[in-house]
C-alpha cells in the first residue's frame, strides 16, 4: 500500500470526527430549546408583573421579595419540607426491613415479592382515588374497619391536624416498593465470607444486620434517599386528587401553592418566581444529598 492512501486512511477516522457534529446538530439544538426555552421563559415571567391580561411590567426581583413575607407561602415551605422528611423515613425504614425479609427463603417468595410491589405499578391519579373512596368518613372502609374494632373513626384527610400523616401514609404505602427493590439489590451483591466469620464469633442476627449488613448496603440505601427525597419534594398529584390543598391549606404544599398561584389567580409571574425558588430548593437538597453519596463511596 502506497504511502498516500496509508496517510489517506489514517486521516479519514479525523475527517469524520469534524463531521459528525452535523448530524448531532439538529437534535441538539430540539433538546436545548426543549429543555431551556421554558427555564428562559420562567425566569423573564418571575421578573415581571405577568397577569392573563394587561400589561407586563418589569418588577425586577419584587416577586422574590413578596415571599419573604407571604406567609401562605411560608407555611407551604414548612409543610413540604415536613411530609418529604415523613415521606422519605417512613419508606426507608419499611423498605429496607421488607428487603431484609424478600433476602431470605421462605414458600411462595416470589408471589409475595410480586403482591408487594403491585402498588408501585399503579398510576399516582389511580391511587389517590381509591384512597379518597376509602377515607369517605361515613362511606369509606376504613373508618368501617376501625368501629369494627372498636375503635373511634378517624377524620383523616378532613382534619387540619391529620391531613399530612394520612398523606404521608399514602405515599408510604406507594413508594416502599421502590426502596425495597433497591435495597434487595444491593443485598444480593453481599459477600458472604462476613456473614460467616460472624457466625463462627457467635454474633446473633441482629448483630450481623447492625455490623455487616446494614454499613454494606448503606450506599443503595442513599440511592434509595436521593430518589425518595427529590420525587417528595414534587409530589402534586397525590396531594391535589385527594385534598385539592385543604382543608383550608392544611396541605398546601410549595407545588400546589404555585398551581393555584399561576393557574387560578393568573398571577404567573408569582407562581414563576414560586417555580424558580422551588427549582433552586431541590437543586442544592439533590446536590448535598449527592455529595454525601459521594462520601459513602469513599468510606
Amino acid at each position: 500500500m502506497s504511502a498516500s492512501a496509508t496517510a489517506t486512511i489514517a486521516s479519514a477516522p479525523r475527517a469524520y470526527g469534524r463531521r459528525y457534529w452535523v448530524f448531532a446538530l439538529p437534535a441538539a439544538l430540539i433538546v436545548l430549546a426543549v429543555i431551556l426555552f421554558p427555564w428562559i421563559f420562567t425566569l423573564f415571567m418571575s421578573v415581571h408583573e405577568w397577569k392573563v391580561t394587561g400589561d407586563t411590567p418589569f418588577v425586577g426581583f419584587a416577586n422574590y421579595a413578596k415571599m419573604l413575607t407571604d406567609q401562605r407561602f411560608i407555611g407551604a415551605v414548612w409543610r413540604t419540607l415536613i411530609f418529604t422528611a415523613a415521606s422519605v423515613i417512613a419508606p426507608l425504614i419499611l423498605g429496607v426491613w421488607a428487603a431484609v425479609c424478600f433476602a431470605t427463603k421462605f414458600k411462595a417468595r416470589g408471589l409475595a415479592r410480586t403482591l408487594f410491589v403491585l402498588p408501585m405499578m399503579a398510576t399516582p391519579v389511580a391511587i389517590s382515588l381509591v384512597w379518597t373512596m376509602m377515607f369517605h368518613p361515613q362511606l369509606g372502609v376504613l373508618n368501617y374497619i376501625l368501629t369494627s374494632l372498636g375503635l373511634p373513626p378517624s377524620t383523616w384527610v378532613y382534619d387540619g391536624a391529620t391531613v399530612i400523616p394520612t398523606l404521608v401514609m399514602v405515599e408510604t404505602w406507594q413508594w416502599t416498593p421502590l426502596v425495597m427493590l433497591i435495597v434487595l439489590g444491593g443485598l444480593a451483591s453481599l459477600p458472604t465470607d462476613p456473614y460467616e466469620a460472624a457466625i463462627l464469633d457467635g454474633a446473633n442476627t441482629w448483630q450481623m444486620f447492625r455490623h455487616i449488613t446494614l454499613p454494606l448496603v448503606m450506599p443503595f440505601i442513599m440511592v434509595a434517599a436521593v430518589i425518595r427525597i427529590i420525587d417528595a419534594l414534587k409530589t402534586f398529584d397525590t396531594i391535589y386528587v385527594i385534598t385539592l390543598g385543604g382543608p383550608g391549606s392544611a396541605s398546601e404544599t410549595i407545588n400546589i401553592l404555585l398551581y393555584q398561584t399561576a393557574f387560578a389567580y393568573y398571577d404567573l409571574g408569582y407562581g414563576s418566581a414560586m417555580v424558580v425558588v422551588f427549582f433552586v430548593l431541590i437543586l442544592l437538597v439533590s446536590m448535598l444529598l449527592l455529595r454525601l453519596r459521594q462520601r459513602e463511596d469513599l468510606r
